[in-house]
């Protein structure tokens, strides 16, 4: 790979179509030439009116097929400023360089603004922390999330800051660690342990019906494929049984899947109001500094412990790993002393 990585362009761009470029779609030839413009990219500069073609024709479709010899001029804005508003917060910063940034997300923190979280995001935190370093994605100054943590999960998140280390980490966490490229691994405080100290949780994983923020296992061709490998670290017997602490491995990526899974395997996390419940007069069985640690956590306890990916630029190997946050460090220690 380059030791280069070219960022979004700005201005007038002219091509002309080699006799080898014939009959190629508009959008594809355009996303070839100007590499660090992504195709989406490309799409919305032609809905947008910015490409005009021979004779100064604007060209408004993207499947447009181009002929030898035919000129194309594209006019590339400057990046718009980012839509959610800077806020300066501290950030646990694990590596950074011009193109990706590694962060420790804290637990509670939301990943994106959206319904409800406005503002207070990771997204906001980083335009403030970025500031200039971030170039235009997608057309607009805004760090790249390609994978997300739940609200209540800690641990090691990855952001892109311009397009091509966008598309480059998409690309990657899309592969879901099938080339070899991503890695990730979360520790995890389960109800429970399981049978075997090793193995793989496999079941499709679907949207519920009856409760759309909800994920559930469906069986047949239904919901998506998910994978989960697992690993026994040890189990501590407590007042109210057994509880393990786990290292899992994703295979692939889905919205919920490591507390789904464990959910679904009879070993669901402690402290997790959505897919534990069920197990919630458990926890009232424990000793009162362990209810007192897992009432203090008051977040389900997983943490993104290990991410490994490509840097978008050299293409060397990245690997980072982070401890147990303090909540789920005491929350096992009061197990253990349970």
């Amino acid at each position: 790979m380059s030791d280069t990585l070219a960022e979004q362009p700005a201005g007038i761009i002219e091509l002309r179509v080699d006799d080898a470029e014939a009959g190629l779609r508009l959008d594809k030839l355009l996303a070839q030439r100007i590499a660090p413009l992504s195709r989406a990219r490309i799409q919305a500069l032609i809905r947008a009116g910015n490409v005009s073609g021979p004779g100064g024709a604007t060209i408004g479709d993207g499947s447009h097929r181009v002929k030898p010899g035919e000129t194309f001029i594209i006019d590339v804005p400057e990046a718009e400023p980012a839509e959610p508003a800077p806020e300066t917060m501290a950030l646990d910063v694990v590596h950074e360089d011009r193109d990706v940034i590694v962060i420790d997300k804290p637990a509670h923190l939301v990943v994106h603004p959206g319904a409800g979280h406005a503002t207070g995001t990771l997204v906001n935190a980083l335009i403030a922390h970025c500031g200039d370093s971030l170039s235009g994605i997608g057309g607009v100054k805004r760090p790249g999330i390609v994978h997300r943590l739940d609200k209540g999960t800690s641990g090691l998140l990855v952001v892109a800051k311009n397009d091509p280390a966008h598309q480059s980490l998409s690309e990657q966490f899309a592969a879901h660690g099938e080339d070899g490229r991503m890695h990730r691994a979360y520790l995890a405080l389960v109800w429970g342990k399981p049978i075997r100290p090793r193995g793989t949780i496999s079941a499709r994983l679907a949207r519920s019906k009856s409760n759309r923020t909800k994920i559930t296992v469906t069986k047949g061709e239904g919901g998506r494929h998910a994978v989960t490998h697992y690993e026994l670290i040890e189990t501590i017997n407590t007042q109210a049984g057994p509880v393990s602490l786990m290292r899992l491995e994703l295979e692939t990526g889905r919205t919920h899947q490591i507390r789904v899974h464990l959910a679904h395997a009879g070993l669901p996390v402690l402290g997790d109001a959505t897919y534990a419940s069920g197990f919630k007069a458990k926890s009232g069985k424990l000793g009162e500094a362990a209810q007192a640690a897992l009432a203090a956590l008051d977040r389900q306890a997983l943490h993104a412990a290990e991410l490994g990916f490509e840097h978008p630029r050299s293409g060397k190997p990245l690997r980072f790993a982070r401890d147990l946050p303090s909540d789920m460090q005491a929350l096992l220690d009061a197990l253990k002393s349970d």
